[in-house]
């Protein structure tokens, strides 16, 4: 145990960077506040972790004070993914680990993820849906600096149905009963105390599955799970305790029911139509894509061997409606915030849904927008993130090419800053 303990140290102390008082960035290209003019040789003070001011010209520092030269590059504000899964990462020995190894495992996988993500220019993420509690674990150990990672959301257990997606099958009854979730709820005064009992464990957001789902071992297809009433109790009882609610859905039915139910973000949203859309515009809603979700369970059910007869089925016959989903969304003037579900694609390749947001029609610079300043909006974090101002965290992050011209660059971080740390620099 002494051994291990050291162990553990020895990995937080090499992950952990030197943070001094006062920096000052001198920043060639500036896009503090994306979808607005960029800004040419700008000087950014940074002091105890939140940006003081940003003037024009390099000035010069006082005695003492470090300067980051990033005079060759461009500098924007750190990305937002709104759809996480930091604890877990799909692949072929995923169905294993969840019998063969326990909480704890679970935290350190997700603090090496976690750090992957951090690392890929990712400041802040929500993680939507852990039956683990590891994940409130994880938030604190990030929160106070004894591991690094993104600034973490969460919602803890995802809300569901007796036979609903996101719940354990494809074991025996006994194993699947020991992995049963704390959000498992039926009827409309069960699913309000699921609610509660999430905000009580400490969620931050409640997530639910307003239909059934791709990757969940079952043939249950995609179409509405939870009822109109019980949608209806799960978000007023969240909205009543101050908790946005965010509604993983596929199946046209579901989706909509979810949006007339007052939810705060569609998830995924392969099959939304026309009435979707006058929906989401009347609601104010989120969509939160994940195109590269849809695009990796369809590879998957191609080329792997590892996913069930069912989950093969699911995969290929709605992951590749997605990145239609977002084109006509877009199309329609929906709001949409950047999301991925990393965790069914591998953790740090989250910048590879810009160049799938692209190919569905959005410009290079709303896709930017929809990771910083949509995205802390949809997570009520605007105050502090999304931008780059004077009295915001200093959440920063810069590329060698112009992001606004070539989305691809911001697969390659050559600087990543969080709350005035240096995780990356090139």
């Amino acid at each position: 145990m002494r051994l291990f303990l050291a162990f553990l140290l020895a990995l937080v102390a090499a992950t952990l960077p030197a943070s001094a008082d006062t920096k000052f960035i001198y920043a060639g290209t500036l896009i503090a506040i994306p979808g607005e003019e960029p800004l040419k040789e700008q000087t950014i003070v940074v002091k105890q972790g939140r940006i003081v001011r940003i003037a024009p010209g390099y000035e010069r520092p006082p005695a003492g004070v470090s300067v980051i030269d990033l005079r060759n590059q461009f500098v924007l504000p750190g990305l937002i993914d709104c759809h996480v899964h930091i604890l877990s990462e799909l692949g072929p020995g995923s169905k294993l680990k969840l019998v063969e190894e326990d909480e704890s495992m679970a935290a350190l996988r997700g603090a090496q993820y976690a750090l992957r993500t951090l690392r890929a220019g990712f400041t802040t993420v929500r993680d939507l849906g852990q039956r683990s509690p590891a994940i409130f674990a994880l938030r604190r150990a990030i929160d106070e600096g004894i591991v690094a990672g993104p600034r973490l959301v969460v919602a803890g257990s995802t809300l569901s149905p007796t036979g609903g997606h996101a719940q354990t099958y494809g074991y025996r009854d006994e194993i699947n009963h020991f992995f049963s979730s704390t959000g498992k709820c039926d009827g409309a005064d069960d699913c309000r105390r699921a609610v509660r009992q999430q905000v009580a464990r400490g969620a931050d957001v409640i997530k639910l599955v307003a239909t059934g789902g791709v990757l969940s071992d079952i043939k249950a297809g995609t179409d509405q799970q939870f009822t109109d009433d019980e949608l209806k109790s799960i978000v007023e009882t969240a909205h009543r305790l101050g908790r946005k609610v965010a509604a993983h859905a596929h199946g046209t039915d579901g989706l909509n029911a979810a949006l007339k139910a007052g939810v705060d973000s569609i998830e995924h949203g392969s099959y939304l139509d026309a009435t979707s859309i006058a929906l989401f515009r009347r609601s104010g809603a989120w969509y939160v894509p994940t195109v590269i979700a849809g695009v990796t369970a369809a590879n998957y059910a191609r080329m792997g061997n590892f996913l069930s007869e069912a989950q093969k089925a699911k995969a290929l016959k709605v992951g590749p409606q997605i990145k239609d989903a977002l084109r006509r969304a877009h199309d329609g003037g929906v709001k949409i915030a950047f999301g991925t579900d990393s965790g069914v694609s591998p953790h740090g390749l989250n910048a590879q849904e810009f160049s799938l947001m692209v190919g569905a029609g959005m410009t290079p610079t709303e896709t930017l927008r929809a990771a910083t300043v949509s995205a802390a909006e949809l997570l009520g974090l605007q105050a502090s993130v999304g931008t780059l101002e004077a009295g915001k965290l200093a959440d920063i992050i810069a590329v060698a090419e112009d992001p606004t011209r070539n989305v691809k660059t911001l697969e390659a971080m050559q600087f990543v800053m969080r709350s005035g740390q240096v995780y990356v620099q090139k």
